[in-house]
């Protein structure tokens, strides 16, 4: 697979799990790993370097709050442009899942 359908990948995980409301990017992290159990980690150098091209892109907004343990997080929430592109991001990730599926059954 190209770099740019990793970072796609990246991309959607965060996206979606962005759906969800806002949330810190320790939060992503860890419920990309429970909801995938436990077989996807995104590792912070990763993470936040996405998160941040996201917020360039204003597929994102993110504002400072303060945790449920009262420490300051960046919490971060989709946008409209988002939306939209999570949307297109499922629909890339849909072909290709489809044509690796077709060649595993027809190689």
């Amino acid at each position: 697979m190209a770099k740019d359908q990793l970072q796609g990948a990246l991309d959607l995980l965060i996206l979606k799990t962005l759906a969800r409301g806002a949330m810190h990017g320790y939060a992503i992290a860890q419920r990309i790993q429970q909801v995938s159990d436990e077989v996807l980690r995104v590792e912070e150098g990763s993470l936040y370097p996405a998160l941040h091209r996201m917020e360039q892109a204003d597929w994102i907004t993110a504002e400072w709050r303060v945790t449920k343990t009262g420490r300051r997080a960046k919490y971060y929430k989709l946008t409209a442009a988002g939306r939209t592109q999570l949307a297109q991001e499922e629909a890339a990730w849909d072909r290709v899942a489809g044509a690796v599926a077709k060649v595993l059954r027809l190689a």
